[in-house]
């Protein structure tokens, strides 16, 4: 009798020593799997948007005291390709120095113009609508440009300002 259970024991032991958990098993799947939506991922945004032909707009602010967003409007070429109406919690993240990506495409080579259009409310609660406009060379390389809407304390206005971002 001893002998069948030390025969059992041991067929037990090998056989939980030759076959993982099906819990491990499963979680290394799903590693695996993560890993390839990852990669699927970015293989998905290299084709959809190749640095050769990669525009991308984002939009930021200083402390905000002299506007507050409630819209941008980016027009490429005189053609309308992005809005974006801002709520209170996105234009207070703005002001607290977040980065919104504003548009992301692709263009062709050569020469363009880009004109975003700010809506909001500047000093003394007045409506404002302010354009700011951008001529650019597209190359070879992506091209990353951000609108930014500074604080100008001289005369208590707000700036707005075209900066392109270096790939250096």
């Amino acid at each position: 009798m001893r002998v069948l259970v030390c025969i059992a024991l041991l067929f037990a032991s090998l056989l939980a020593r030759a076959e993982p958990p099906v819990a491990t098993e499963l979680e290394q799947l799903k590693q695996q799997v993560i890993q390839l939506n990852r990669e699927l991922f970015l293989l998905e945004e290299e084709l959809l948007f190749p640095p050769q032909t990669q525009l991308a707009v984002f939009v930021s602010a200083d402390a905000g005291q002299f506007f507050q967003l409630d819209s941008v409007q980016l027009l490429l070429n005189d053609t309308p390709v992005e809005s974006h109406l801002y709520t209170a919690q996105q234009w207070d993240a703005i002001k607290r120095g977040a980065i919104q990506p504003l548009y992301k495409g692709n263009i062709k080579a050569g020469e363009h113009s880009l004109t975003a259009v700010f809506v909001g409310k500047g000093p003394d609660n007045r409506d404002y609508r302010r354009a700011v406009s951008h001529k650019f060379t597209k190359a070879e390389e992506a091209v990353l440009l951000e609108l930014q809407i500074n604080d100008r304390s001289s005369d208590y206005q707000a700036d707005f300002v075209v900066k392109p971002w270096s790939n250096d």
